[in-house]
């Protein structure tokens, strides 16, 4: 709780700053979900520079046709979600927790051999 109210100061405090973090650290995270729990490497065969390459990338999209037709399955439903259930306040934190998912299948989409 104490995280997550220094979040929404720092949010309050520097926007635009915060949300870029928050959208690095994010691809970052699902570069890692994505080599650990999908595609099993491991620590010894973990690639740092792949995870600090997504997290540069941020939200930058992958020209795949099947990529893009995923996105076309998730996000419109996220964002009707979004914009009719959940309260003003919480709606950059509910899709960006959807985009560690995204993020999660962008990467092993990306690398996957």
């Amino acid at each position: 709780m104490i995280l997550w109210r220094a979040y929404q100061q720092a949010l309050a405090a520097h926007p635009w700053k915060v949300q870029v973090l928050t959208s690095g650290s994010l691809m970052g995270i699902g570069d890692i979900i994505s080599q650990q729990l999908i595609e099993k490497r491991g620590l010894e065969k973990y690639e740092v520079h792949r995870t600090l390459t997504m997290a540069f990338i941020g939200c930058s999209f992958v020209d795949y046709s099947d990529a893009l037709i995923t996105n076309y399955y998730i996000w419109p439903p996220v964002q009707l979600a979004n914009f009719y259930l959940i309260p003003l306040i919480y709606r950059l934190a509910f899709v960006q927790c959807i985009s560690v998912v995204w993020n999660t299948y962008l990467s092993w989409k990306s690398h996957r051999s």
